[in-house]
C-alpha cells in the first residue's frame, strides 16, 4: 500500500473490526534517510544495518523513553524468521515530527532506518490504547 495513505490499522477483536487508521513510515533501505523514494513499493530485509523494515508478526514489548517524537517507544519482538533480528537491529516503534496526521498521497511518508514510525498525535492515541490494554499486543507488518 502506498505510504502516503493511511495503512496502519488498529483491529479490535472485541468489536470485530478496524477502529482506527493512521499513516506509518517504513525503512529507507539503500535510499537516503527521510525521503519517500519507496512510497509505492517498500523494500524489506531482516539484515542488520539494512535500514529496511521487516515483514512478520511482532509482540510489542517494553514501553520506554525514546529520543524521537513524543519520547515514547515500544520494543518489538519479531516472531518469524523474516523479523527475528529486529531486537538486535535496535528497531523500535516510535513517533516522529516528520510524519503527518493526514494522508499525503501522492507524496509518501518520510522513510527512516527500519522502524515503523507514526505521527506524534498518533503515538499519543496508540500509547494510551496500549497502556489501557495492559497486555501483550500483536503488530503485524505485511507486504
Amino acid at each position: 500500500m502506498h505510504s502516503g495513505l493511511k495503512r496502519f490499522f488498529i483491529w479490535d477483536f472485541n468489536q470485530g473490526g478496524i477502529t482506527d487508521s493512521f499513516l506509518v513510515s517504513h525503512g529507507s533501505c539503500d535510499n537516503p534517510w527521510s525521503g519517500d523514494y519507496s512510497k509505492e513499493q517498500a523494500m524489506f530485509s531482516n539484515v542488520n544495518n539494512s535500514h529496511c523494515s521487516s515483514v512478520g508478526k511482532y509482540i510489542l514489548g517494553e514501553h520506554g523513553p525514546s529520543q524521537w517524537g513524543i519520547k515514547v517507544k515500544y520494543l518489538m519482538h519479531g516472531q518469524d524468521q523474516t523479523n527475528n533480528n529486529f531486537t538486535k537491529r535496535d528497531i523500535i516503534f516510535h513517533s516522529w515530527e516528520r510524519v503527518s496526521d493526514e494522508e499525503v498521497h501522492p507524496n509518501g511518508t518520510p522513510e527512516g532506518w527500519g522502524c515503523p514510525v507514526v505521527s506524534n498525535a498518533t503515538m499519543r492515541i496508540v500509547d494510551q490504547k496500549l497502556q489501557q490494554a495492559g497486555k501483550r499486543t500483536l503488530m503485524w507488518i505485511i507486504q
